[in-house]
């Protein structure tokens, strides 16, 4: 299972880290090598890191990063149900895809389903998470064999579920729902 990834803390450093390694993706930031960088490194990294982590001291809890504490609970939650071997990556940071393969190829597993946990296609999100897997892959095992699961936004199932999350404060008298990736 694949997430976006989050800073390891709120320390400027890491977010800082985190910033840089996103923001270099140029599946992320579509543009040439050149101008990300000058982009990256002389416009955002000397600013933003310090505003981004005050924003990310805002949403923190005390088990740490709400993107990773919830993936690691779909994680648990995935494990319990399929009794395979399970484990969580993220694109950017940790716990990362590197070391999700790694356990993964200690556990024998040389088939692997990979769940990127974005419900639409985004090359910004889905597809540099795929292309990660993949590099990663050919790198650490290049007989594995890997399959992707496609985008979900439109399966009935996956509706069904965010209605039904949605229901109760429906219930309350709100007139319209957005839903925000």
């Amino acid at each position: 299972m694949v997430n976006l990834g989050s800073p390891d803390s709120t320390k400027i450093s890491d977010v800082r880290k985190f910033l840089r390694e996103f923001l270099m993706d140029g599946r992320v930031l579509d543009a040439p090598w050149l101008i990300r960088f000058v982009v990256v490194h002389f416009l955002i990294l000397p600013f933003r890191p310090r505003a981004s982590a005050e924003a990310y001291r805002k949403v923190w809890t005390s088990e740490g990063s709400p993107l990773v504490v919830i993936s690691r609970q779909i994680t648990e939650a995935l494990r319990s149900r399929v009794k395979l071997p399970v484990q969580l990556a993220m694109r950017y940071q940790n716990p990362s895809i590197e070391k999700g393969i790694e356990a993964l190829l200690r556990d024998g597993v040389d088939e692997i389903l990979m769940i990127p946990l974005f419900p639409h296609y985004a090359m910004s999100s889905y597809e540099t998470a795929v292309e990660k897997v993949k590099a990663v892959l050919r790198q650490k095992a290049p007989d594995a064999s890997l399959v992707v699961q496609s985008p979900y936004f439109d399966r009935p199932d996956y509706i069904h579920a965010l209605a039904e999350s949605a229901q109760a404060s429906l219930d309350d008298g709100f007139d319209h729902l957005m839903i925000s990736f």
